[in-house]
């Protein structure tokens, strides 16, 4: 098997970074740097163990695009600043230690070489959809610590596995499609799609997104199980004759409305306008600008973990 490309969910790894690594944790000049020592020896890590040929660490430019509000107004609507000047687009709360982390991350990025993909008025999600679909050639590992991306898993076009960080790196779980099915009990010929269809009927609080009123998980894995997908569930709620539970039957004819529009928040693009910040995704053996990058380590105290990630690339096949 060829090597992987492995796409990163930026602004997962970093935020789990900065809450998984003590704030004591800073640059000589004492800014606060534990998102960035816990988000480069993460990949390290990763580099190191699945040895990718290609990378890329995926932004959101719009974390809450208004495409998906305007369908589904609540869409993440609880993690909006309330302190923000009316009429200013809206913005996530981020605490304010690791916004400047964001950008030291970026510039260690920057100087390795290491790309980064962003879509306007996209989200990351997007973007590693986009990617992952795109891609003919090598196997996929999408790296997240949001359930969401499971929707990826696949065995065609490519192999396409989403390790799932949300328990730390130490308890992460790979999964395909025959792990999706066995966990979440979707159908494991579309395993993908169906988990999509599972977290759009139960809804989604972290995501604002309510689900079908008097649908829980349990009962929306039995629909899954019984009739294969949202499709088909739709249309045995709208048949009188199928063999659906009448008290069933009532909850999604009313919820047809909301499935219609939650379907296209729920899944994740798959046709976004990714930009790369590098010509190619192929992942550099050496630093591209190792000037910039001792500069960076130095000031930022991050040297360990530049040492790292570097020793990580240093053992890729050479190409």
């Amino acid at each position: 098997m060829s090597a992987p490309v492995m796409l990163l969910d930026g602004a997962s790894m970093w935020f789990r970074s900065f809450f998984g690594v003590p704030s004591s944790i800073t640059a000589p000049d004492g800014r606060p740097v534990n998102a960035v020592r816990g988000f480069l020896d993460t990949v390290a890590t990763l580099v190191a163990k699945d040895r990718p040929g290609r990378l890329v660490v995926c932004l959101d430019l719009d974390w809450r695009p208004q495409w998906r509000v305007d369908l589904i107004p609540s869409y993440k609507a609880h993690r909006v600043e309330e302190e923000r000047a009316s009429g200013e687009p809206d913005v996530e709360e981020v605490p304010d230690d690791l916004t400047p982390q964001v950008d030291m991350i970026m510039a260690l990025l920057d100087a390795f070489g290491i790309a980064t993909a962003g879509a306007v008025g996209y989200e990351a999600d997007d973007v590693l959809g986009t990617l992952a679909a795109r891609e003919r050639r090598d196997p996929v590992v999408v790296v997240s610590g949001d359930r969401d991306l499971l929707q990826l898993v696949a065995d065609e076009p490519v192999r396409t596995r989403v390790f799932y960080i949300g328990r730390g790196l130490s308890k992460a779980t790979l999964f395909g499609p025959a792990e999706v099915a066995d966990v979440y009990g979707v159908p494991v010929d579309r395993a993908g799609p169906a988990y999509a269809e599972l977290a759009l009927l139960r809804g989604d609080p972290s995501d604002g997104l309510p689900g079908v009123a008097g649908i829980g998980e349990k009962t929306a894995t039995t629909l899954l199980a019984q009739h294969g997908s949202l499709q088909r569930i739709m249309a045995a709620a709208a048949d009188p004759t199928s063999k659906m539970p009448a008290a069933q039957r009532k909850k999604l004819v009313a919820s047809v409305d909301y499935v219609a529009a939650a379907e296209k928040v729920v899944r994740v693009a798959t046709d976004a306008d990714v930009t790369l910040s590098t010509p190619t995704d192929d992942l550099p053996l050496a630093a591209r600008d190792p000037r910039r990058v001792a500069e960076l380590a130095g000031e930022l105290g991050v040297t360990s973990s530049v040492a790292r990630l570097q020793k990580a690339l240093d053992d890729l096949p050479s190409r």
